[in-house]
């Protein structure tokens, strides 16, 4: 079972992925985790990558195409994948696409999180995430448990607030997804393959929208 996730940024899509992931033992294929696994590994893409990084600009496709094909290729025991910020072009659409040829699997479903951005902006306002295991938390709609400690490893004190979890980045970020990842809405759909998910609901019931399209024999 192959999956993207598609939807702007505080949309949900690390949460739900982390969900599929626990729950049908799936593997998440996020973008931004596998080039900092990379930079971290000193591979020859890894340094590649950080190299691109360092300079402040946009890791190439093709990078980001290598550090995906290494992860399916090995696959492990995973039962299939869920692409979290990729693609984000229609280039990078029929990149994976051929790489997925070209390793004999295919996409099963691309779920569209679409949510108000006036409610989007109320989201991610106020979120942070624990420095020690990235579990992420919000100031209003899920606060820790016990105030300073993290619910899941126990850490205290140990939070982090994205500089750019403001209204006015926020609102850049969101005119740079529509511009660039709008068109695969259409290519998707096209392909019979798109599914949109109200993500306004509580995590729970999102969970559930998405195993009835995913899974509904589960």
């Amino acid at each position: 079972m192959n999956i993207i996730l598609l939807g702007p940024p505080g949309a949900g899509k690390g949460t739900q992925a982390r969900a599929l992931c626990d729950k049908y033992g799936l593997m998440q294929l996020s973008t931004g985790d596998m080039l900092r696994e990379a930079k971290k590994s000193e591979s020859e893409i890894g340094k590649k990558a950080a190299s691109i990084m360092a300079k402040g600009e946009l890791v190439t496709d093709d990078v980001v195409i290598a550090l995906i094909e290494n992860k399916i290729t090995k696959k492990d025991d995973a039962q299939g994948f869920i692409f979290d910020g990729f693609p984000r072009t229609l280039n990078q659409a029929d990149a994976l696409e051929e790489l997925l040829l070209t390793t004999g699997q295919s996409l099963n479903h691309v779920i569209e999180l679409f949510v108000d951005d006036s409610k989007l902006i109320e989201r991610i306002v106020g979120r942070f995430s624990c420095t020690s295991c990235g579990e992420l938390y919000h100031e209003l709609t899920k606060p820790p448990k016990k105030k300073g400690v993290c619910d899941i490893c126990g850490s205290r004190d140990s939070f982090n607030y994205r500089q750019d979890d403001n209204e006015d980045s926020l609102r850049t970020r969101l005119l740079a997804y529509y511009r660039d990842t709008s068109p695969l809405i259409g290519f998707y759909h096209a392909k019979r393959i798109l599914r949109k998910i109200d993500g306004l609901g509580s995590i729970d019931d999102i969970q559930q929208d998405i195993k009835n399209l995913v899974y509904p024999n589960f």
